[in-house]
């Protein structure tokens, strides 16, 4: 578990960790370095889910030997799906880039926006808490959590 108290903005206690995957942890279907390293760290406190339409079928293997679940996208509607997954866990930080991550970002504790190489989608883009233009400087903002509290206090 992670806790956070940020000041005007109140006391989180964060049990998991959902990532986009590509355009957010991977570009081009494959995954971006240093990424694997984070995961590796970050699941010592927290569960790590990455969720995907899995477009260029590389997920599985991309995550190969990491400590996530994978959640492949089967329906119609992955930006409703994403949120229902999203809505049946408790304590969530989510971090994406693509139209179908507002509903996930909606349903979260905390919404952390990707704009990385692929950019950012305004729906979900304007549902986030903090926008960070790299996924390392990201995963970092939850490793080093007083830098994640200084940029969120009220």
């Amino acid at each position: 578990m992670l806790a956070l108290n940020i000041p005007g903005r109140g006391r989180f206690s964060l049990h998991h960790l959902v990532l986009d995957f590509n355009g957010t942890i991977a570009f081009g279907g494959e995954m971006i370095s240093g990424v694997g390293e984070r995961i590796q760290q970050l699941s010592k406190e927290l569960e790590v889910h990455v969720i995907t339409a899995d477009t260029s079928g590389s997920v599985i293997q991309q995550c190969e030997g990491l400590p996530v679940t994978v959640q492949i996208l089967q329906s119609d509607n992955h930006t409703d799906e994403k949120g229902k997954f999203v809505r049946g866990l408790d304590g969530v930080i989510c971090m994406g880039n693509g139209a179908n991550d507002e509903a996930m970002f909606a349903q979260s504790d905390l919404a952390i926006a990707i704009a990385g190489r692929e950019g950012c989608a305004t729906a979900t883009l304007l549902k986030s808490d903090l926008i960070i233009a790299d996924i390392n400087d990201g995963l970092d903002l939850l490793l080093n959590p007083k830098r994640l509290i200084a940029t969120l206090r009220k």
